[in-house]
């Protein structure tokens, strides 16, 4: 084995050694991380705090996604718990290790969200964020160093660019007319399935070492790894496509949702909303068929469309109907 590996692998034993006792802690920390929190966080801004931030914070990740998800197929590399039976999985995945989407995700999201809050607690919260999210995923035996510091650095860059590109790409977008709107909607959506078909195409001479399945299941056998899948994208390009159309439509129809409003009108909004997201994510998820492979995928591209038109404008346009929410 590699001697790099050999010394990353100790350094995560050495770590499961010293802060084995807080893995419930850990656990808590990472799932500020996981597709469950942000399904939560992202409606919660959009619908009641700040819905310009949770736009933004929403592009963020899609786009965050698309490139961890394209990564970490070019760079095909196993997990911790795959390759050394003594690594301890206190949690599991199914899709490559590099780069950690995880503290990708942190860097560019509670980085984009310290930029625009501009409040120095919120910066310090960002960054320990930050790094207590990376440091779980070690800890939790699903990530090396190596995968925490890319994830980190793949973030950064993502959030310079946004930066850079947030508001030309605005005023190019609000330029267009409704049709071409909806036509760049369709067309970026296929682009992000289309990615990933060029990247799996392009491993596709690599074949998974079987040596890396067989020990990952005697540390998680609930979950059998599947890292050469598409689903990631299809899950990212269905979610853009819906949550850019319901844009489209809520600003073609009277501007964006007023978020303020009485603590009842709140909380019926989340409580509302969040409802409707679970019954498309969960309800949805139970009830489409996984099988055969690309039927499991069209599906898949639908529930996330589904789930995206709801949080950009089906929710909001029913918080209108029932007096929850007015126009800005």
């Amino acid at each position: 084995m590699d001697p790099f590996l050999l010394s990353e692998l100790d350094f995560i034993q050495s770590l499961q050694g010293g802060l084995g006792g807080l893995v419930s802690l850990f656990k808590g920390i990472t799932f500020l991380g996981n597709e469950e929190f942000y399904l939560l966080i992202i409606p919660l801004l959009y619908w009641c705090v700040d819905a310009g931030l949770g736009l933004r914070i929403g592009v963020m990740l899609i786009f965050s996604n698309v490139f961890n998800s394209a990564l970490k197929l070019a760079f095909h590399s196993p997990r911790p718990y795959w390759i050394d039976s003594t690594v301890r999985a206190f949690s599991s995945e199914t899709s490559f290790g590099m780069p950690s989407g995880h503290a990708q995700n942190a860097a560019s999201l509670w980085g984009l969200a310290a930029v625009k809050i501009r409040k120095t607690w919120f910066r310090w919260l960002a960054v320990l964020l930050i790094l207590l999210i990376g440091l779980s995923r070690m800890v939790l035996g699903v990530h090396f160093p190596s995968d925490v510091l890319v994830g980190w650095g793949v973030g950064g860059l993502l959030l310079t660019a946004y930066l850079q590109l947030e508001k030309p790409v605005i005023r190019w977008f609000n330029g267009l007319n409704p049709s071409r709107q909806f036509t760049v909607a369709l067309a970026s959506s296929l682009v992000i399935l289309l990615s990933g078909f060029l990247v799996l195409l392009g491993v596709s001479r690599w074949s998974l070492p079987p040596e890396w399945g067989q020990t990952a299941l005697l540390a998680a056998p609930q979950d059998p790894i599947n890292p050469l899948t598409l689903a990631p994208f299809f899950t990212v390009g269905g979610t853009w496509l819906g949550f850019l159309t319901g844009l489209i439509l809520m600003l073609r129809s009277g501007g964006l949702m007023n978020v303020t409003g009485s603590p009842l009108q709140l909380s019926g909004r989340f409580l509302i909303g969040i409802a409707g997201v679970l019954v498309l994510y969960a309800g949805l998820g139970a009830l489409f068929p996984r099988e055969p492979e690309m039927v499991g995928y069209g599906f898949r591209f639908l529930r996330y469309s589904l789930i995206g038109f709801w949080i950009s404008a089906a929710a909001p346009f029913l918080f209108l109907r029932l007096n929850l929410a007015r126009r800005i």
